[in-house]
């Protein structure tokens, strides 16, 4: 788990709520079956764990990295509602960190694109990938592939929930380093 004040505090808020096992299991956007599931809804859906998420990212993980980003997102939808929170914290201070939204596919009416962002033509900075929960990066890696096509420059990943299943062994390969706010393990999840 990520060490912050805040992120601690969201872990305690959530925790009971957004694990889950079940013995008949549950199948995952990865094809795989798991008994663990992950409802980060219970996070990205409701407004006081949201904003909790993105004070979070904004004043604990971010100042971690490199350099501060210019812009984030991911697939949508699991990465929506944390791109837009994380970009209205930044307003609260007068920053800018535009949020991006990737379709898995390109739109087949209106002006045909896969990424929606408003941000400058090139942007000139760090792009953060974002998901909500990564099992095996597949996800991660549709929308990195599109991100990268258009421009942006992804080196670092950050999702919610590792479910530690290969997402960070995928996007390793990838060389973008996934930084996750909590484990799987840290819910006591076993395989």
């Amino acid at each position: 788990m990520f060490e912050g004040k805040i992120v601690r505090e969201l872990f305690e808020f959530t925790r009971q709520s957004i694990y889950r096992y079940d013995p008949a299991g549950f199948t995952l956007t990865s094809g795989k079956f798991s008994h663990h599931y992950f409802n980060c809804k219970q996070i990205t859906m409701v407004p006081a764990q949201l904003r909790r998420l993105a004070l979070a990212i904004r004043d604990e993980i971010f100042p971690t990295l490199p350099a501060e980003p210019v812009a984030l997102g991911g697939l949508t939808l699991g990465a929506d509602p944390i791109a837009l929170a994380v970009s209205l914290a930044y307003a609260e201070q007068e920053r800018t960190i535009y949020p991006i939204i990737v379709r898995k596919a390109a739109k087949q009416h209106g002006t045909g694109k896969q990424i929606e962002y408003e941000g400058p033509d090139h942007p000139d900075g760090a792009t953060i990938l974002i998901d909500d929960v990564v099992t095996t990066g597949g996800s991660s890696i549709v929308a990195l592939h599109a991100l990268r096509s258009a421009g942006f420059q992804v080196n670092h990943a950050l999702c919610i929930v590792d479910r530690e299943e290969g997402g960070r062994e995928a996007l390793a390969a990838e060389n973008v380093e996934l930084i996750s706010l909590f484990l799987k393990s840290d819910f006591g999840a076993g395989a």
